[in-house]
């Protein structure tokens, strides 16, 4: 996963959701509620939000415009969580590994990460939004399994919502939830995350060990 995965996008995601509701003239909901929806692709996360599948579509545009607005903005950089980059350094490296995405992100919004720190030879499979159902259905991980070629088995799904863990659940995968992001500990448990990681460090020690 991305946003509240690798980077903390927070910021940047509401005032894009802000902006977007304002083109509408319409109230925002409260930061926590738009948070919530962080994973989910834009219509559905603006269906969750508003619960009007037209204005959603409307909406998302919106957002999208924003987006391409702030990204040139360097007030709305999206940092790396402490530890990403080492982390993703790291296992980029190894000869055991092979690293994804999987993301409710758009593919601009991925290669303009990759673009930033130098990630576009890191990941051998890039599953986004576009191209998908939103989470939690499971067709990006399937995807990334088909062209990597790896199974279920050996691969493992770290996100920090409750999405990412249903949508791992849903294709079999592994599933390590992390605390820093968008969803609460409950909500990964509940989902079906297999472990909880506080940082980087001990994600890359739980990944050292097989999980």
């Amino acid at each position: 996963d991305v946003d509240g995965t690798l980077v903390d996008s927070q910021h940047f995601i509401v005032e894009a959701q802000t902006r977007a509701f304002a083109a509408h003239g319409m109230v925002p909901p409260p930061r926590d509620k738009m948070l919530s929806i962080v994973g989910l692709s834009l219509v559905p996360a603006f269906v969750a939000l508003t619960g009007d599948e037209d204005k959603a579509v409307t909406l998302a545009q919106a957002y999208r415009d924003a987006w391409h607005v702030m990204r040139k903005d360097p007030a709305y950089a999206d940092p790396l969580y402490e530890g990403a980059y080492e982390t993703v350094e790291a296992l980029a490296k190894r000869d055991d590994i092979l690293l994804g995405v999987a993301t409710g992100k758009s593919l601009k919004g991925v290669h303009h990460m990759f673009d930033e720190h130098g990630w576009h030879d890191h990941f051998v499979t890039v599953q986004t939004s576009d191209h998908h159902p939103s989470k939690p259905h499971p067709a990006m991980i399937l995807t990334a399994l088909s062209e990597t070629g790896i199974e279920p088995a050996d691969s493992v799904m770290i996100g920090d919502t409750a999405y990412d863990m249903d949508m791992a659940r849903s294709a079999g995968v592994r599933r390590i939830g992390v605390t820093w992001g968008y969803h609460d500990e409950a909500l990964l448990t509940q989902a079906g995350a297999e472990h909880l990681v506080h940082d980087f460090e001990s994600l890359a020690a739980l990944l050292a060990s097989g999980c």
